[in-house]
């Protein structure tokens, strides 16, 4: 079966270039210039990979990679970024893309990455769902109240900070993203330390 692709940027002139370039793979492309119409079909459709713009005038590309994540932490995002925004594809990258693209991309670099990001995603043993970590999520947030090298290094690191602790993907989203919200509904009422910390992070970013 063809791998299903989704590219979702607000210049219709990428989009005619990641058509051209696939035009001759055997890829099944969805196109959207409109960025909340592409999230929608990202929640609510199966793709083996999602391709989204970092600056879009709907919703931001930070805002679409947090909510496929949030609720299809298997699917791959990677995400397109001109100059001026290589640094908020870093962050991205701490936040679960897959690998970013700096616009205008060559067609063999594009091919390349579509390529090795749909083998690695193949290659990954499927992650639990609705499993949740109280005690884990815990740990970590009494842990930003007294360690201030830990907190520097989620700031850094992103996820990777992450990594000593038995964490789902959406888990250490909520933790990254400062979302509040989603670890209440989860874990229940947090404590306001807690709760000033996620706050903290939140205004850190810009969704």
């Amino acid at each position: 079966m063809n791998k299903k692709l989704l590219v979702i940027d607000d210049e219709q002139i990428v989009l005619d270039s990641v058509k051209r370039i696939l035009s001759k793979e055997s890829y099944n492309l969805t196109l959207t210039t409109k960025s909340r119409e592409g999230l929608k079909l990202a929640l609510s459709e199966d793709f083996d990979l999602i391709l989204t713009d970092i600056k879009m005038p709907e919703i931001g590309g930070m805002r679409v990679l947090r909510d496929i994540k949030r609720e299809k932490p298997e699917t791959p995002v990677v995400i397109l970024t001109g100059y001026a925004t290589v640094q908020s594809a870093v962050g991205a990258m701490k936040l679960g893309a897959s690998d970013y693209l700096e616009k205008p991309f060559l067609p063999d670099v594009l091919l390349r990455t579509i390529e090795k990001v749909i083998s690695k995603n193949e290659d990954n043993d499927p992650e639990p769902q609705g499993m949740i970590h109280h005690e884990e999520i815990l740990k970590i947030l009494d842990r930003t109240d007294k360690d201030n090298d830990f907190v520097a290094n989620l700031f850094y690191y992103g996820s990777e900070a992450l990594e000593e602790y038995n964490l789902t993907s959406a888990e250490k989203l909520a933790i990254l993203t400062g979302d509040i919200k989603w670890l209440e509904q989860n874990i229940g009422e947090l404590k306001p330390a807690h709760k000033r910390w996620l706050e903290q992070r939140l205004s850190a970013e810009i969704w």
